[in-house]
């Protein structure tokens, strides 16, 4: 997908294919009743068992990017890196190699994002683009299977353009090998012909700057990975800087939000902007339903905030109510541990990648639980201090 942002005050998008269809439905036919919107978010169907209603609050907490994530958060995107909250230090660096690429009037260099999902490094790059007043280009890994669908990509750039590949790790062999010479001397080689006819033909490339973001920098190969000339991290946000990311969204809904109440939602986000603005979406929805039964606050205040976060299960740090049972069955039925992995997910009727990628980084992130050469364990703090609330 292709966004102009040369001399332009909006995104133009490139053709990406036909647009959905919508099945067909009889003309006699009832609609289907309304999903509540939580569950439309996270699982696009309605819970009707409690395996179903735990999975949406799960996936309420997750960190991955929804469908619908995409679409709300696209009109809150900051769109230069003045209005981009967070991450002061990496804002300072590419500041300064951006007006030093502008002086110079060059493309920026090579720049790798990578850090856990969900804390704006697509938001980033865009912001990069739009400063450097330059078309900007977004796909990602999975989608450049085929040798051809690279090869169209760079022949589109433009002079200055900015391409941004996320989950950059998942490039295939073939992919990484045409993007070696592109991303260094600004050429495409192809080979024409077979056996000893064989020849390598070298295409000239428009000077352009190639962004790629990944949650595993150590997954990518050595040679791409030496190619940026630029990596940075994206760190977990401070509270102040999510109660100001909240505000500011609050503004662009038009949601009234005290600071209390931010710093309420800021505290059970993980860190991570694209959960706070989903917490701060879910506690929009509570409060539009209080205001058809005649109850209509005047803001959404941090009593309403806690009311609307309790319903969905989750606690003022931030857990859900998979990460409890985690908790509490380690406690209750295995003493604390050690226990390993594949009995936890039978215990706890999941898939072990799920609890091994989505459920078990915040808590050992929070210091209550820890991986070792036996098992999972309780830490001591868990142990002391949580469990009366369990």
């Amino acid at each position: 997908m292709a966004l102009n942002f040369a001399q332009s005050g909006k995104a133009t998008t490139g053709k990406t294919g036909p647009a959905p269809t919508q099945p067909d439905r009889a003309p006699n036919a009832a609609a289907p009743p309304p999903l509540p919107l939580a569950v439309a978010d996270a699982l696009g169907m309605t819970a009707t068992t409690p395996q179903q209603a735990s999975a949406t609050r799960t996936r309420l907490m997750n960190r991955d990017e929804t469908g619908y994530d995409a679409a709300l958060e696209q009109s809150i995107r900051p769109q230069r890196l003045s209005d981009y909250i967070g991450q002061r230090a990496l804002k300072d660096t590419l500041a300064i190699t951006l007006q030093a690429a502008q002086t110079r009037n060059e493309p920026l260099d090579h720049v790798l994002l990578y850090g856990p999902p969900g804390l704006g490094k697509t938001t980033l790059a865009m912001a990069v683009a739009r400063e450097m007043d330059a078309e900007f280009h977004l796909t990602s890994a999975p989608a450049l299977e085929r040798p051809r669908d690279i090869v169209g990509l760079l022949m589109s750039l433009k002079p200055g353009s900015v391409l941004f590949i996320d989950e950059i790790h998942r490039l295939n062999k073939v992919t990484e090998e045409i993007l070696y010479p592109a991303m260094e001397d600004f050429r495409l080689d192809r080979t024409v012909g077979q056996g000893h006819t064989a020849k390598v033909l070298s295409v000239p490339l428009p000077k352009f700057t190639l962004i790629g973001a990944t949650t595993k920098a150590g997954s990518i190969a050595n040679p791409l990975r030496d190619r940026f000339g630029m990596t940075h991290r994206l760190n977990y946000y401070e509270p102040d800087e999510l109660c100001a990311i909240l505000h500011r969204s609050a503004r662009i809904l038009d949601i009234e939000l005290t600071d209390d109440a931010a710093g309420a939602i800021a505290r059970r986000c993980r860190g991570t902007p694209r959960i706070a603005n989903r917490l701060l979406r879910r506690v929009r929805d509570f409060v539009t339903v209080q205001a058809t039964k005649g109850d209509e606050p005047s803001a959404i205040t941090p009593t309403v905030a806690d009311d609307a976060l309790n319903l969905f299960h989750i606690d003022a740090d931030g857990l859900d109510a998979t990460d409890r049972q985690l908790l509490s069955l380690m406690h209750h039925q295995f003493s604390g541990g050690p226990v390993g992995l594949d009995t936890l997910a039978a215990a706890l009727g999941e898939d072990a990648r799920t609890i091994e990628d989505v459920v078990e980084p915040y808590l050992l992130q929070l210091g209550l639980i820890q991986r070792t050469p036996r098992g999972r364990m309780l830490t001591p703090q868990s142990q002391l201090g949580l469990f009366a609330n369990l």
